[in-house]
């Protein structure tokens, strides 16, 4: 959309967004019911981290998907199923009563959260001019957080008056009655504007679109930075975050609950912080993912090296810091956009989209492994968020150098290149090959 957005245009986005607001409080709501789900379920760390790994897994594989459904049927019709699916999920949570039909549950949230994003991200470019993608983009993640702090202290005082079955049947159908609003309310295109022509992908060129997005270094730097900074928080918030600081730590419930709300609040006001900041100064993208790496490294180091019960006026700040990753992942998707043409940008978001999800998965069940073998220790535990964080690290940098290879071999060819930059002594002198 190239016009001024109306504010018919404001208010499908608002009931977009909601969905998404939906998805995140359902994505993070073990966070506090995980230790509710081990005594339901009866089962160990291991067994309680699969559930997180089942949903994220879920959610991980369906984004590439999602985009070819989004552009075969509409954003509304998907964001619908979404909204459904989300719902149903957590109705078939709340009447689980054995570890199989749990796991089912959260499978189908999974999803349901999995088709949301990508919609709205449609959704956004149709009704409102490029020149606000970013500031929407940004308010749709702020928004999102809004779900996460229900997920937190409200969701927990729930879990402990009406119980398990009430809570999860109540949220579920409020969420499965919503997808009759957005069937209503949600609009493909502005009115006036011709309805987009929806055509049938062939499943070979599908994979060639999926292999040349996947081969751009821009891409695979993208998913590289998605994949190191978004993991950390959300094997925190998702799972393990209320268990490290109750069982591990001995905080009470309650506590531990309040505390996770750091992260909501850190992630509301980073975000529009950090996307303002990077869409005036983009050379500050790769600066800025390197400054949030290495501070995330202090800060896990605090965390699994304080002796003793780590303070209030510790965690406070530790996870105010942590809690910017979620910002600092959407520098991935910048990185997707610049450096793929514009009929391949919603299939590299997808590939880039993965990256967080597919660290999630692995860090989260090695947490509740590496618990069982060590008989419940959380600071061995954790370190394996370090080797997930240290290994993403190292495949970042590789990809960053071999991006700039790209850009500089561009510009020597009078190309227009999406950030100005400098060569450094430890730069490629050609481009380097892309296979691995």
């Amino acid at each position: 959309m190239t016009g001024r957005a109306t504010r018919r245009s404001w208010f499908i986005w608002f009931a977009a967004v909601t969905v998404y607001l939906l998805a995140v409080f359902h994505r993070t709501s073990f966070g506090v019911a995980g230790l509710q789900a081990a005594d339901r379920f009866g089962v160990g760390a291991a067994a309680l981290g699969t559930f997180t790994v089942l949903q994220v897994g879920v959610y991980a594989a369906m984004q590439i998907p999602t985009g070819v459904l989004v552009d075969r049927y509409g954003p509304r019709r998907v964001l619908t199923g979404a909204v459904f699916f989300l719902g149903l999920g957590q109705i078939l949570l709340a009447v689980a009563d054995s570890y199989p039909l749990g796991l089912v549950a959260r499978a189908v949230v999974g999803f349901g959260d999995a088709l949301t994003f990508v919609s709205i991200m449609r959704l956004i470019a149709a009704h409102f001019p490029g020149r606000q993608y970013a500031l929407l983009a940004a308010l749709t993640g702020a928004i999102g957080y809004v779900g996460n702090l229900a997920a937190t202290v409200p969701l927990g005082l729930l879990l402990d008056g009406p119980g398990w079955t009430p809570t999860f049947l109540a949220v579920g159908l409020v969420t499965a009655l919503y997808a009759a609003v957005v069937a209503l309310r949600v609009k493909d295109s502005p009115p006036g504007e011709p309805a987009p022509v929806r055509e049938r992908v062939h499943p070979k060129l599908l994979g060639r679109q999926v292999a040349a997005a996947w081969r751009t270094p821009g891409t695979r730097l993208g998913f590289w930075v998605h994949f190191s900074t978004m993991f950390a928080p959300n094997v925190l918030t998702m799972l393990w975050g209320v268990p490290f600081l109750v069982q591990g730590q001995g905080y009470p419930k309650s506590t531990a609950s309040s505390l996770l709300i750091v992260f909501v609040f850190g992630s509301m006001l980073g975000g529009p912080v950090i996307g303002g900041l990077i869409g005036r100064r983009p050379s500050l993208r790769m600066p800025l993912v390197g400054g949030y790496i290495g501070g995330a490294a202090v800060m896990w180091a605090v965390l699994l090296g304080w002796g003793g019960t780590i303070p209030v006026a510790v965690l406070v700040p530790v996870f105010a810091f942590l809690s910017l990753g979620g910002p600092a992942s959407m520098i991935g998707f910048a990185l997707a956009r610049d450096y793929n043409p514009l009929a391949r940008v919603g299939t590299a978001t997808g590939v880039v989209n993965v990256g967080g999800f597919v660290a999630t998965t692995i860090s989260a069940l090695a947490v509740g492994v590496l618990l069982e073998w060590t008989g419940g220790t959380f600071r061995l535990a954790l370190l394996s968020v370090i080797a997930v964080l240290a290994f993403g690290t190292f495949r970042m940098l590789v990809w960053w150098r071999r991006t700039r290879a790209v850009l500089f071999e561009a510009e020597a060819r009078g190309e227009e290149i999406p950030v100005q930059i400098r060569r450094r002594r430890w730069d490629a002198e050609a481009p380097l090959p892309v296979s691995s």
